[in-house]
C-alpha cells in the first residue's frame, strides 16, 4: 500500500465556495500495467476511511491485488481529506458551505489523469455513499468507465432516505455543546443518539431477532451498541460526519443543466457496464428504490444480495457468505467485456 496526497489549488465548490488549497489522500494498492489498463477507483463510503474499508482487497478478497491496481481515494469531509476538521476553509450547510458528490468526482478524476496517469477505469467500485460516487463519476465521465459496482446505494437520495439522515443529523446537533454553528466540546449525548438511531436502520430485523451481535462477541445489544456503533462514530470528528450528511442529502445525478433534474435522463447516459447490488434487506437504500433506478440504466444488472445483514451486507467485513456472494459478481463482471 502506498498512500499520497493530491492538492488542487483554488478548487471550486458546487456550493460556490473556493478551496484556496483542496486535498485529496489517497491509497494504492498492486500495479499498473504497462498499458495502464487495470485501475480500479474505490471512492469511500459514509464516515469511512482508506484504512478502514480496505480488508476487501486481496489475493482471496473481492478486488485481487494482484491482478488489478486499486485506488482508493478519501472522499471531501472524511477527515482526511479536506474537512471541516482538518481545514478551516471547510464550513458547514448553517454556514452556507458543503460539498457535493460532483467535487469529489471532478478532484478524483484530477488526481488520476495528473498523479497516476489513468484516463480509463476498467471499474469503479462503491458501497454506500461509494456507490453514489460511482454513478457521479459515470455520467461525469462516461468515455472514462468501463464499468461500474454500485453496492447498496442509489444515484439519488429518496425522500425515505432523507428522514434517515435527517433523524441523524438532528440527533447530533441536539447536544447541548451545539451552539448553532458549531459544537464548542465533545457531544457526549449527540454521538449516543447517533449511534444508536444509525444501528435500528443499518442491519434488518431479522439480523437483531437471530442475534447476530451475540455472535460477534458483545455480551448485550448495549455493549454492540456501545463498542459496535458508538465507539467507532466517536473516532470521527463531528463536525465531519455532519459534513458527509450533507453530501448525502444533495446526492442527485440529475442536478446538473444537461438533465434538468430528469433522473431517467441521466441515468439513460450511462455507457458502463452497471451491476447495481442492493441488499434484499436495506433499510434506507432499498432494493425496490435501486431496482427502479437500474431499469433506467442502459447496461445495468440488477443482482440483489439475500442477506439478513441489512445495509451492511453491501460492507461484509465479518460475514464471509455475502462476501462470497459480492466477489463473484464482481468477479463476473470484470470478466465480461466492457
Amino acid at each position: 500500500m502506498t498512500v499520497g496526497t493530491f492538492r488542487l489549488p483554488n478548487f471550486e465548490l458546487d456550493c460556490g465556495a473556493v478551496l484556496p488549497e483542496a486535498s485529496l489522500v489517497y491509497a494504492t494498492y498492486g500495479e499498473l500495467n504497462r498499458d495502464r489498463s487495470n485501475a480500479i477507483l474505490y471512492p469511500t463510503s459514509y464516515g469511512a476511511q482508506h484504512s478502514t474499508i480496505d480488508w476487501l482487497i486481496g489475493g482471496d478478497r473481492i478486488l485481487d491485488p494482484d491482478r488489478w491496481f486499486i485506488v482508493i481515494v478519501n472522499q471531501f469531509g472524511n477527515g482526511l481529506s479536506s474537512s471541516p476538521s482538518n481545514d478551516p476553509a471547510c464550513g458547514l450547510a448553517e454556514q452556507g458551505f458543503w460539498f457535493s458528490h460532483w467535487d469529489s468526482v471532478c478532484a478524483q478524476q484530477a488526481l488520476l489523469s495528473q498523479v497516476l496517469g489513468i484516463e480509463q477505469l476498467a471499474l469503479i467500485y462503491g458501497w454506500s455513499m461509494g456507490a453514489q460516487q460511482a454513478y457521479h463519476w459515470a455520467i461525469a465521465f462516461p468515455d472514462r468507465v468501463q464499468r461500474i459496482a454500485a453496492l447498496c446505494g442509489t444515484a439519488k437520495t429518496t425522500e425515505h432516505n432523507r428522514l434517515f439522515l435527517e433523524s441523524l443529523r438532528a440527533a447530533l446537533i441536539a447536544d447541548p455543546t451545539w451552539d448553532g454553528q458549531r459544537f464548542q466540546a465533545t457531544p457526549d449525548r449527540g454521538y449516543k443518539a447517533f449511534a444508536r438511531i444509525y444501528a435500528s436502520w443499518a442491519a434488518s430485523q431479522a439480523f437483531y431477532r437471530a442475534g447476530i451481535y451475540r455472535q460477534q462477541g458483545y455480551s448485550s445489544l448495549e455493549d454492540y451498541l456501545e463498542r459496535g456503533w458508538e465507539a467507532n462514530y466517536r473516532q470521527r470528528d463531528p463536525h465531519d460526519l455532519l459534513a458527509m450528511i450533507d453530501t448525502w442529502l444533495r446526492c442527485d445525478v440529475s442536478d446538473r443543466p444537461a438533465f434538468g433534474g430528469d433522473l431517467a435522463k441521466a441515468l439513460g447516459s450511462i455507457t458502463a457496464q452497471t451491476l447495481v447490488m442492493p441488499s434484499t434487506t436495506d433499510l434506507y437504500f432499498t432494493p425496490e428504490d435501486c431496482e427502479a433506478e437500474a431499469q433506467l440504466i442502459p447496461k445495468a444488472h440488477y443482482c440483489p444480495i439475500p442477506s439478513i445483514w441489512g445495509h451492511r451486507a453491501g460492507n461484509p467485513s465479518q460475514n464471509p457468505q455475502d462476501e462470497s456472494f459480492i466477489r463473484q459478481a464482481v468477479q463476473a463482471l470484470l470478466n465480461a467485456e466492457a
